[in-house]
């Protein structure tokens, strides 16, 4: 489909599967050249990163681990600057590898918040891996260290993102073209 309508937003296809999917091997790649060894924790921010999850995890070619959280900051299309955590972390974490696995970093806010509780929980290391980045909205200082894309600051869904809890089923992204 070239357009699609959810709720009262039209969408035009943005990104296909199969590039989506590409971008996702490489970042697969690069995480088992570095995580190699390490039997990492990877914890998986949902709703939105199960997609992107489940694609990455079919390429990863390490030791490893996972488990989710599900966090919220956004309402709408727009993020509302606060983080609520809706399902909280139920691994220890002190002296482990962990990989926080997002579907899109904008801000960055959600990850910020995220960092600096594994942190604060001692973890060895945390990593970031994102399916989208979008670098004109980030306004924090961490790394991000696996990026599937960089996109520009639109408002997009499909593939895991939504709007208003809909259009996450849709195998290509797509990107809004009415407000």
């Amino acid at each position: 489909m070239s357009r699609i309508k959810v709720h009262d937003k039209e969408f035009e296809l943005y990104i296909p599967q199969d590039q989506i999917e590409r971008a996702i091997r490489t970042v697969a790649d690069d995480i088992s050249l570095e995580m190699a060894g390490k039997n990492p924790l990877f914890l998986i921010v949902l709703n939105g990163a199960f997609m992107f999850a489940a694609e990455l995890f079919k390429n990863l070619n390490i030791e490893c681990e996972i488990s989710f959280v599900k966090l919220s900051s956004y309402s709408g299309t727009s993020t509302t600057s606060v983080v609520r955590e809706l399902i909280g972390l139920d691994h220890a974490v002190a002296n482990r590898d962990i990989v926080l696995v997002e579907d899109i970093i904008d801000t960055g806010l959600t990850m910020r918040h995220t960092i600096d509780k594994l942190k604060h929980l001692e973890a060895k290391s945390v990593r970031v891996a994102t399916m989208l980045f979008k670098p004109n909205a980030f306004k924090e200082d961490f790394p991000i260290d696996f990026v599937g894309l960089e996109i520009p600051n639109d408002f997009i869904v499909g593939y895991g993102l939504d709007y208003d809890e809909h259009a996450r089923n849709y195998p290509d992204i797509y990107k809004i073209i009415s407000q």
